[in-house]
Formats: C-alpha cells, sequence, structure tokens
C-alpha cells in the first residue's frame, strides 16, 4: 500500500532512509501544546519570512496566509484524501482563520489538536482494511477501479464512503500480491503485517515531527522552496551536502521492529572491521567500552542512527543477530571505532563510450561524467580552504584522466540532478570558460549581482555535451544555462525543472546564543537567478538543442506545478564572450539522430514505455479485474522476456533486471540483501539516453573535421573541430 505512506510521514523520513516504526506498545506521546523551545522556533520563523526583510518574497501572516497554512497541512497530513471526513474538515473549519495567529504568537497548538484526529482515524481505517482481511470476501471479476489519486476528489462525505475507498485500496493490494503468485493466507499475513505497521509509524510521530509538518506548511505558503529544518534534519542536509558522516559506514534500512544492515560503506570502520555484513540485525546499541546497551527494537530508525553516530575516534557497541540465523538467534557484540566515512554514492562518476563510425564519420572514444548533485562540505572549506569534498574538484580530476586516455568529447550527465550548491555551479563552469560571469543573482531589494568564473584557464577545451532532464534544477540549470549561452556545449535531453531561485540556510540558533542544537534551521529563498543572457530560467527551464521525447509533462512535474512559484521574468545581459552558435550544425545532428535512434532498439524501447507510462499515468486508476489485470502482466512479461532474447540475438548488452517483475512487497517487506543487489543491477542497465548523447557529441566533432568553412561559422574563436573553448 505505497500510496498510503502520506505526506506526514515523508516529512519524518527526511531524517531517515526507510519506513519509521513503533512497539505498539509504546507509542509516542503528542503533546496537546507547543514547548517552550517550539514556540521561540515558531517566532523566530515568522520573524524571518513575514517580518523581516530577510526573505526574496515575504509575505504578512494574515487571514489568506492562513487559509494557505490550512489547506497545506491537510495536505502534508491527509493530501490523498483517505483518512479526513467531510464532517472532520468541517470540525477544523475555526482553525482556518487562526493559523496566522498560531504562527505569529508561538503558539501551533491547532497543529496538534487537527493531528490528533488525523492519528485516530488512521487507527481506524487501519482496523477496518485489517477487517477487510479476515473476511476476505474479494471479487476480481467485475468492473470496479481503484481510483489511486484523489488529490483534487472532495473528501469522503462519511465513513461509509472512506469504508468503499478503503476496499478497493485493500483489493488492489491483495491483487497485486496474488498476481505476483501469493497464496491467499500468506498475502494475509503480509497485509496484516503492513498495515499494522502503517498504524505504529503514526503512533511514532514525535511532537517535534507534527511541529516541523506544521510548520513547513507555513514556509511553504511563503514560497515552494522555502523550508524549516529541525536539528537532526539539518545535521542531515549538511551531511548529504558535504558527502560525509562521522560514524560507523553502515547503511541501515527498517525491516518489521528490527534496523537491518543494508549495505556496508567502503571504507568505513564497519568495512574496515569486517564483523558486520549486509542482512545483520541490530538490537542494541552501547557507548563506549563499557556503556549500557539499550536494546532498540521497535525503535524509530532515525532514533537508532542517532544512536549510533558520534564524533570520529570515539567507541560505539553494536548487539546484533548474523543474517544467517533467525530472529531467535544468538545476540554478538562488536566494538566499533568511528570514523569519517565518506559517502562515494553520490560523487562524480566517470564511464567511456566507443562510438562506432556512422554515416562516413570516424569512430570516437566520448567521456561521461555524472554528476547526482552539485555537493560541497561548508564546514569542511570553513576548516581547510585547500582540502575539502567539492563537486568541482571531482570533476577536474575526472576531466584529467580523460585527458590522459584520449577521450574525443565530453558528457556532463545532469539527470534527475536537483542542484546543491550555487558555488559549485560557478566553479564548475569554470573548468569549460576561461573566466567570465556565469550567473545574475537578484536580491530581494533589487541589488544584482554577477557571480563569475575569474580563475584563468579551463579544465577541458574540447568538444563538450550537457544531457539533462525535467528532474535536473537549480543548480544543474544555472551550468547548463551558462553552456549554453557561452555556446560552449551542446545542450541534450528534455527542458529542465525551471526553478530559478537562491535558497540559503539560516541556523536559528544565532539568535538566542543557544549552546547546543534547538531550534533548527530555515532554507529560505533569499534572491532569483537569471542566465548572463537575462532570461530567468523561472517555471521555462534550460530548453536543449537536441531534444528527447518528454518523459513527463510540465503540468506535471516541474516549478509550474507549484501555485505560488514566482513568474518569469528577464534582466539585462551582461557582456559575455560566445565561444560557439551550435544553430547551423542543429539541424544535420537532428537527422543523424532521427535516423540512429530508429535503429537503436534500446530508444525505441525506452520511447514506447514512456509513452505507455504516460498513458496509463493520465488514468489515473487501476483496474481491479483479475483477467486484466493478468493480462496485462502477462504482456510486460512477455515483452521484458522478448527484448532479453534479441538482446542476446544481436549481442547487445543484456538488462540485469529482466526478469525482475512486481512482486507486490514493499521496500521494508524483500529481502535486505537482494533488494540492495537489485539496486546496484540497476545501474547497470543499458542507458541509451547516455549512449545516445555520447553518439550526438560525436557526430558533432566529425560533421566539424569535414566541413571547415562550418567549423568556422560553428566555432568563430577557435575554427576548431577538436577545440571549442580557447
Amino acid at each position: 500500500m505505497n500510496s498510503r505512506i502520506t505526506a506526514a510521514l515523508f516529512a519524518l523520513l527526511l531524517a531517515a532512509p526507510a519506513a519509521l516504526l513503533a512497539r505498539a506498545d509504546a507509542p509516542a506521546q503528542v503533546a496537546v501544546a507547543p514547548t517552550p523551545d517550539q514556540s521561540t522556533t515558531t517566532r523566530l520563523v515568522y520573524g524571518l519570512l513575514s517580518d523581516s526583510r530577510y526573505a526574496y518574497r515575504p509575505r504578512p501572516a494574515d487571514d489568506a496566509m492562513s487559509e494557505d497554512i490550512f489547506r497545506r497541512y491537510l495536505e502534508a497530513l491527509d493530501g490523498n484524501k483517505q483518512y479526513f471526513t467531510a464532517a472532520d474538515i468541517q470540525r477544523f473549519e475555526p482553525y482556518r482563520l487562526q493559523l496566522d495567529d498560531a504562527v505569529r504568537g508561538g503558539d501551533p497548538s491547532p497543529a496538534f489538536a487537527m493531528f490528533s484526529v488525523y492519528r485516530q482515524r488512521v487507527v481506524e481505517r487501519v482496523a477496518y482494511a485489517q477487517k477487510l482481511l479476515q473476511e476476505g470476501n474479494f471479487d476480481f471479476s467485475g468492473n470496479e477501479r481503484w481510483e489511486y489519486d484523489r488529490e483534487n476528489a472532495p473528501w469522503a462525505a462519511d465513513g461509509a464512503e472512506l469504508d468503499a475507498l478503503w476496499r478497493k485500496s485493500v483489493m488492489n493490494d491483495w491483487l497485486r500480491l496474488k498476481l505476483a503468485g501469493k497464496e491467499p493466507e500468506e498475502i494475509r499475513r503480509t497485509l496484516e503485517k503492513r498495515y499494522a505497521q502503517l498504524a505504529r509509524s503514526v503512533d511514532q510521530l514525535k511532537s517535534d515531527d507534527v511541529f516541523s509538518i506544521f510548520l513547513n506548511a507555513y514556509t511553504a505558503s511563503i514560497d515552494p522552496h522555502t523550508n524549516y529544518l529541525n536539528p537532526r534534519t539539518a545535521e542531515n542536509f549538511n551531511q548529504a551536502m558535504s558527502l560525509s558522516l562521522e560514524g560507523i559506514g553502515a547503511q541501515l534500512q527498517r525491516q518489521d521492529d528490527v534496523v537491518v544492515v543494508r549495505e556496508i560503506i567502503p571504507g568505513g570502520p564497519a568495512a574496515l572491521d569486517g564483523t558486520l555484513k549486509a542482512g545483520d540485525r541490530i538490537v542494541g546499541v552501547g557507548q563506549g567500552k563499557s556503556g549500557p546497551v539499550e536494546d532498540v527494537i521497535g525503535w524509530r530508525i532515525d532514533d537508532v542512527v542517532a544512536k549510533i553516530r558520534g564524533a570520529k575516534g570515539t567507541q560505539v557497541r553494536l548487539e546484533y543477530i548474523p543474517a544467517e540465523d533467525g530472529l531467535d538467534g544468538e545476540h554478538r557484540t562488536v566494538t566499533l571505532t568511528r570514523a569519517r566515512v565518506q559517502l562515494s554514492e553520490q560523487a562524480a562518476k566517470s564511464k567511456l563510450y566507443n562510438i562506432p563510425a556512422q554515416d562516413g564519420l570516424p569512430a570516437r572514444k566520448i567521456g561521461v561524467i555524472e554528476l547526482p548533485t552539485f555537493y560541497q562540505d561548508f564546514e569542511g572549506r570553513r576548516r581547510n580552504g585547500s582540502d575539502y569534498t567539492s563537486a568541482t574538484r571531482d570533476v577536474a580530476n575526472l576531466l584529467a584522466r580523460f585527458r590522459e586516455e584520449g577521450v574525443d568529447g565530453v558528457v556532463l550527465d545532469l539527470r534527475n540532478n536537483g542542484g546543491g550548491s550555487l558555488d559549485e555551479a560557478v566553479q564548475l563552469t569554470g573548468l569549460f570558460i576561461d573566466r567570465g560571469p556565469v550567473v545574475q543573482v537578484r536580491e530581494s531589494g533589487g541589488r544584482v549581482t554577477v557571480n563569475s568564473d575569474n580563475k584563468p584557464g579551463v579544465a577541458w577545451d574540447g568538444p563538450l555535451a550537457v544531457l539533462v532532464n525535467r528532474a535536473s534544477a537549480s543548480a544543474s540549470e544555472i551550468f547548463a544555462g551558462a553552456m549554453q549561452d557561452y555556446g560552449r556545449a551542446l545542450i541534450i535531453g528534455e527542458t529542465t525543472f525551471g526553478k530559478g531561485t537562491v535558497q540559503n540556510l539560516v541556523d536559528l540558533d544565532r539568535w538566542p546564543a543557544s549552546e547546543g542544537p534547538r531550534f533548527g534551521h530555515v532554507k529560505l529563498t533569499i534572491a532569483q537567478f537569471f542566465r548572463i543572457e537575462g532570461g530567468s530560467t523561472q517555471h521555462k527551464g534550460v530548453v536543449p538543442d537536441i531534444a528527447y521525447p518528454l518523459s513527463v509533462d510540465a503540468n506535471e512535474f516541474g516549478e509550474s506545478t507549484y501555485d505560488n512559484a514566482l513568474p518569469w521574468t528577464r534582466i539585462a545581459a551582461v557582456p559575455h564572450e560566445r565561444y560557439g552558435n551550435f544553430q547551423p550544425l542543429l539541424p544535420r545532428l537532428q537527422a543523424m539522430h532521427a535516423r540512429r535512434i530508429a535503429d537503436d532498439l534500446e530508444f525505441q524501447w525506452w520511447s514506447e514505455d514512456v509513452a505507455r507510462y504516460r498513458e496509463e499515468a493520465a488514468k489515473k486508476y487501476l483496474s481491479l479485474n483479475e483477467a486484466e489485470r493478468r493480462a496485462e502482466r502477462e504482456r510486460q512479461e512477455k515483452q521484458r522476456k522478448e527484448r532479453q532474447a534479441i538482446r542476446k540475438e544481436k549481442g547487445l548488452e543484456l538488462d540485469p533486471l529482466a526478469e525482475d517483475f512486481d512482486d507486490g512487497l514493499t521496500a521494508s517487506e524483500r529481502d535486505v540483501v537482494k533488494d540492495a543487489e537489485r539496486e546496484k543491477a540497476a545501474e547497470k542497465r543499458p542507458d541509451p539516453l547516455q549512449r545516445e548523447a555520447a553518439a550526438i557529441l560525436a557526430n558533432a566533432i566529425g560533421l566539424l573535421e569535414q566541413d571547415r568553412p562550418l567549423t568556422a561559422q560553428v566555432l568563430p574563436l577557435t575554427a576548431s573541430a577538436v577545440r571549442w573553448a580557447r
């Protein structure tokens, strides 16, 4: 029942990698009134966002905002309208115009009152779902369907209407497991446990969690990218940006009531010690060599992680049950010394493509750099300006390796890169241009600052392409936009997200001069960025030179889907050098691209899958007719097998997930070790979009080499097919 994980739980999951569960006999207690720290925090956030000049677009806390907060808080608790009834919403009606006063006065008591009703409704819904499982009287031969997207639906009139909705949801969960070959008793046990865990997840939400959900309903009323981060979430945010943490180097996941080791991070204390392995269950945590071991069975995973992490050089004792033993297996203990652990999975990575000769053009070697995020260790940079984790530094090292390997061109893959450090976007641009403006930043008062690369020289002066998709946002758009404005790179893929605003992280503890982290941080919008040609990426994004089929519409995903996003606008351009103009080259590249993908099975299969996905997603419902669903499943299984057979016949790279069919389970229900292996295998799947970007760049080099007048037109500064910058 993955659709039933609410936005409330997602807010909690920001601080943890898996579902958060509690023991049924020890539910967390949510206060009915805020703590003194929560009251102080609310007033501090109000001062930042509604009563100061810090925010780019401050908004007064008035009745209009109160209605907005009210709506967003309800969406966070029950965005799919499957718990509250219309009567509940009417019961909350007095709060609709009170929430601005709650924020201004530092008294978010209404939020706790609304959450109390939400918690009760979850208990009732789970009880009803469990009752349906016991009856097990499902008819999958009719024409019923499950409408899984209820965002725009009216609130259910009463409990009976909710019963009808939940019956179809439970039927869908049951049918998925049945189609996966599970027997009725196994299906019943699986779903009973799943729904019970849902109830325990909500039981375990603490006052701090409810407070964070409410405060984020307020911050989101300012603009889509202003957020409140409680102290633990802020710590995780900083660790994600620095790609490092202090701990034992183990990725953990929640499974039933136990925290399980999903993966051992190479180079960390756990890997160097060699005792723990994937699948081991952690049941107790003790501090130092002699501190008492606390039983952590049934704990939230973020609480367990907080116990395991700690300052480097300190020790932690873990009581665990080996993976090969059952839950009643012998408990063992390992002592580990914490250290700084590098999270290399999100670091820049490289690969090589050998592009064969085509249309009289020679074969080429193209290097690809995958950059998942624009990371930077801000604290490390403050401590030691010459040695800190940086996306730009890692990319520069990979470019140096490419030069040694003699690659002909480089593709920078920014698909699904949601951004990160603005400073890194500027520095990364500097690897490919020889000094100049990169991005314009306009503050709330109207002052415009130009952020420039002032370092002479380039790390790579050769052919360059940037691969983007709809999920490429913010810093990715700054970089891609600068490369397009300079005529420095071909932009390939989909129009990007359209986020043209700048956020800064403000530590709320700096004002009360707190001795430790108490009040959290606010990530607030402080400016809007503009391309050096003057236009904003806001809403419009960066439009590629060579476009791939759209995987998602702008009205489904992107900045344009936010109801309070800033509008698009333009400011004056700033003078900048232009290395090239690819327009004369694009028609020939488009023609070669079209001919190639017509014969590229993987690309055609991807296009077919995208079209079918969009067609199915547009329906926003699933049939509950077993014969219909089984026929569709069999069609998909047959298609996968046929495609794999064609790959074998033609000597193509095989899909490691070709036999991976829907098992009806959620991530927390699968075998942890096998699921981690599957995740790794997914990274090795054929990537026709990346390979095609490499082929387009190879074509560009070849066409320019063959046509010197065209080269002089496209690259007037260098007039060289292999040097695109000077």
